[in-house]
């Protein structure tokens, strides 16, 4: 599937209408104006738009290549996005998708003349790769940028992005309080699974934690993309920090997961005792776990100092540490594993197929042609929904689902739109079913109902053919959605809705 240019703007065409004309761009679509910043008024005074050649004089994209020490809160809520582009920073060629050509956007300091003040980004969305184009203006009080900047004054890449992703979403306010997970597949096209650590018992099942950590080490080994947060229950809870130094309701990056090698020289070989280890970021960029492990803790004493090379320890305040996984279990509440699909890595170890269908939900009196028959509690209307049919041809097979809704766009004046409450259900059908279901069959799964923009479940199943049925929880609910399902093995997806198209 090709390239879309967000809102119709060629980034090429539009450059070169700059250099042509001397003057540096000035984006319409998204001005240097409140309008851009907010819902409604200002929250922070008066804010001053400025390139990044007023805030500095050697401005660049990267300065020292590109790391998850780039990249600092500013003043909105929005570690989500800081703590996605943390684990982006970490992949050389995830980044590389969502920041193209990045040298030829980069300052030439010997070609002056060829600098347009344009930039352009790119995001997965709903189905399709769009193309962002922004200006280089950036939001500034008293000469700082207010929202997301690097630890170096000439480095711009995280601002400029969150500027093109604020431009997505209708303005920057509409990044303040967010999901990391929705970020995530925004940067990558991959598929985000949510984990309840609480639901689990992880920090009190052992079997359940080991099992839980090679999980997360064969999602980190291939390539994808992990987040965490500890849940707080009220306003007052939200970035409290922790006697242990952690801080609640707040996005961390996960940059590394390992088992590590305990003990000195021959003794470690032959010992071969390993602890499950992870490693994460606070998009602060400071306050860190105190607790075993940290930073300067003495259980390094423990490690060679080999392995500690390896493993990158440092002791100095940057916002990255270590802990061990059950320490992890213990404290955290929420994991976020964002597995990559056609990514280079999977191009060679093949591991999913996937299966996209684009449907809606659609209010219509007639029965027939209704296809919006809510959750499986309205029995007289449930099997109007749409349905696809889809294959498991393995003995038994990791199946993974995910429902996407169609974002709400959020417009200055109204604020954000409100998702529905949406999931489905997975029910086993005849082998040589190929029409809707009229009477209701063996249901063998279903997703929680919620107003997130998606959800997702992973499923054992059985070999044999099966009917998935997304819904929103109440009937008559209009609106556009993406199923997705990966399989193993071809999966021989289709639907069973004459109006609804593939691609």
């Amino acid at each position: 599937r090709g390239m879309k240019a967000f809102e119709g703007q060629q980034y090429s065409t539009l450059k070169r209408q700059c250099l042509q004309s001397g003057l540096l761009f000035e984006d319409p679509r998204f001005p240097a104006t409140d309008d851009s910043l907010f819902y409604q008024g200002n929250r922070i005074g008066r804010v001053v738009w400025k390139r990044p050649r007023e805030l500095c004089e050697d401005p660049h994209l990267f300065v020292d290549g590109i790391s998850a020490h780039d990249l600092h809160q500013g003043q909105l809520g929005n570690c989500w996005f800081v703590a996605a582009c943390s684990s982006l920073a970490s992949r050389e060629s995830l980044w590389q998708k969502v920041i193209p050509d990045w040298k030829e956007q980069e300052w030439d300091t010997e070609k002056p003349d060829s600098y347009a003040g344009i930039f352009h980004f790119r995001f997965w969305r709903f189905g399709e790769w769009v193309d962002v184009v922004i200006d280089d203006r950036l939001p500034t009080v008293d000469n700082q940028l207010v929202y997301c900047h690097s630890n170096d004054s000439n480095e711009f890449w995280s601002a400029l992005v969150e500027k093109a992703y604020a431009k997505v979403y209708g303005c920057y306010e509409a990044l303040d309080g967010g999901n990391t997970a929705d970020a995530l597949v925004d940067f990558t096209g991959g598929v985000s699974e949510p984990v309840d650590l609480l639901e689990g018992q992880m920090a009190t099942d052992e079997a359940a934690r080991n099992q839980l950590f090679e999980r997360v080490l064969k999602v980190h080994n291939r390539d994808g993309l992990i987040s965490c947060s500890i849940r707080a229950t009220t306003i007052e809870d939200m970035e409290a920090r922790l006697d242990c130094g952690l801080v609640k309701g707040h996005a961390y990056a996960v940059t590394d997961v390992r088992k590590v090698r305990l003990g000195h020289g021959l003794l470690a070989f032959f010992k071969s005792e390993k602890l499950h280890m992870i490693r994460m970021r606070n998009p602060w960029g400071e306050k860190e776990w105190s607790g075993p492990w940290s930073d300067s803790s003495e259980e390094w004493n423990k490690v060679s100092k080999s392995e500690r090379e390896k493993l990158g320890v440092t002791v100095q305040d940057d916002g990255e540490f270590w802990m061990t996984f059950d320490d992890f279990c213990q404290y955290f509440t929420d994991l976020i594993l964002c597995r990559l699909i056609n990514t280079s890595y999977l191009s060679i170890h093949k591991t999913w197929e996937e299966e996209v269908m684009r449907g809606s939900w659609v209010h219509r009196q007639d029965p027939l042609r209704n296809r919006s028959g809510g959750c499986i509690n309205h029995k007289a209307t449930f099997l109007q929904n749409p349905q696809y049919v889809f294959d498991v041809k393995k003995v038994e097979d990791e199946v993974l689902i995910c429902l996407q809704q169609k974002e709400k766009r959020a417009t200055p004046k109204e604020g954000k739109g409100e998702n529905l409450a949406i999931g489905f259900d997975i029910h086993q059908v005849e082998l040589n079913r190929k029409y809707r279901m009229h009477s209701a069959q063996q249901k063998v799964a279903g997703s929680i109902y919620i107003n997130s923009r998606c959800v997702f479940l992973r499923k054992e199943l059985k070999e044999g053919r099966y009917v998935i049925i997304p819904t929103t929880f109440d009937p008559g609910q209009q609106g556009d959605f993406l199923l997705r399902v990966f399989t193993d093995v071809p999966s021989d997806f289709f639907t069973s809705e004459p109006c609804l198209c593939r691609f």
